[in-house]
């Protein structure tokens, strides 16, 4: 048993050992405000570097590069967590920016160099335990969303970074005149492969025609975002394809989560493959520098709990609907970003929406 789990034991006993392990920090009584004083602390406690001494103390990698801040163009560092995979053999460093507390990867991987992160075989996101998985994640956050994605009929869609087409199938089952984009030729094979109607492209959104074209009514991104090496232009791209009333829509790993706060370097956000890490206080940046006039976000609580395979007592599901609120929304984000005023008007009508302008 490791010593984390063996000090949770002391703490709290057995007793919440049959929660899922991400739900945890939201139900055991008091975790919260613990979890949130130690960030505190954390980002207290962590050095602010000037660019150039960062630099200098930080080696660089053969395909990185030294970035500043996307989001706001701050240049000073505040390194945070050194993740690792062990296995996998990787390692990098993530730094905090302490003008508008964006977590991101420095160094970075160089654009020209994305294609070195990943493996070349695909037959394990084909079938299995990965797909309904990953499909059922799909389903819960079209319908955190409500009627915005629960019918495609005569509207367009784009699913941007389609890898395999697991949600590319979903939206056309919903009616959905579909198409999906992809860098990974292996990928889009195979996913034109399990396709019906829509069809997947291999390339830039600027090199297939039909795509470049624009005039969609929705955009996806699944677990994409936190892989975007230039987020700001792929974005400005990306709101140039929407048509009037348009809304796109964003799933990634949480950087408010309180796994993230709790478990440090080793949270289960920091993946081999991952550059950039947002959450509800950041993503808003993003999507005023890049032409969107609101945003609304859908708490997370957890795949299992929200399908109700995992079933809480109602004190415990009371208390983590509450912390998941409360501390930034769960260990994944989920938002949706409306491309101008008649796309807040068409859809936000039963959702909270931040306007951006």
């Amino acid at each position: 048993m490791s010593v984390k789990r063996t000090l949770s034991r002391v703490v709290y006993g057995s007793r919440y050992d049959r929660i899922p392990r991400g739900q945890r920090v939201y139900v055991r009584p008091g975790e919260r405000i613990a979890r949130e004083i130690q960030w505190r602390l954390r980002i207290r406690r962590a050095p602010v570097l000037r660019f150039q001494d960062y630099r200098e103390r930080t080696l660089l990698g053969e395909i990185e590069e030294f970035v500043t801040c996307h989001l706001c163009g701050e240049t000073r560092q505040q390194p945070m967590f050194q993740p690792t995979g062990d296995k996998q053999g990787w390692s990098y460093r993530v730094v905090r920016c302490p003008a508008c507390g964006f977590l991101y990867r420095n160094p970075n991987i160089r654009p020209d160099r994305l294609g070195d992160l990943y493996a070349t075989g695909y037959d394990g996101f084909l079938t299995g335990r990965y797909a309904v998985s990953r499909q059922r994640r799909h389903r819960l956050t079209m319908d955190a969303f409500g009627p915005v994605l629960s019918s495609g009929q005569g509207r367009r869609l784009l699913d941007f970074g389609c890898g395999t087409g697991l949600f590319l199938r979903l939206a056309e089952r919903r009616g959905f005149d579909a198409a999906g984009i992809d860098r990974s030729p292996d990928s889009v094979a195979a996913a034109n492969e399990r396709l019906t109607s829509a069809k997947a492209h291999a390339g830039a959104l600027e090199d297939v025609p039909a795509v470049a074209a624009g005039g969609f009514d929705v955009i996806t991104l699944w677990s994409v975002l936190a892989r975007l090496p230039r987020p700001i232009d792929d974005f400005r791209r990306l709101r140039s394809l929407l048509a009037p009333g348009g809304v796109l829509l964003v799933l990634t790993v949480n950087a408010a989560s309180l796994q993230l706060k709790a478990y440090g370097s080793g949270w289960s956000g920091f993946t081999g493959n991952h550059l950039m890490f947002y959450s509800a206080e950041t993503v808003p940046a993003l999507l005023r520098r890049t032409g969107f006039a609101g945003v609304a976000f859908a708490p997370f609580y957890g795949d299992t709990v929200e399908a109700s395979t995992t079933r809480l007592p109602e004190r415990l599901s009371r208390r983590l609907r509450r912390n998941v609120e409360i501390s930034g929304g769960g260990n994944m984000l989920r938002a949706l970003a409306f491309a101008d005023d008649e796309a807040v008007e068409r859809w936000g009508a039963n959702l909270q929406v931040r306007r951006l302008s």
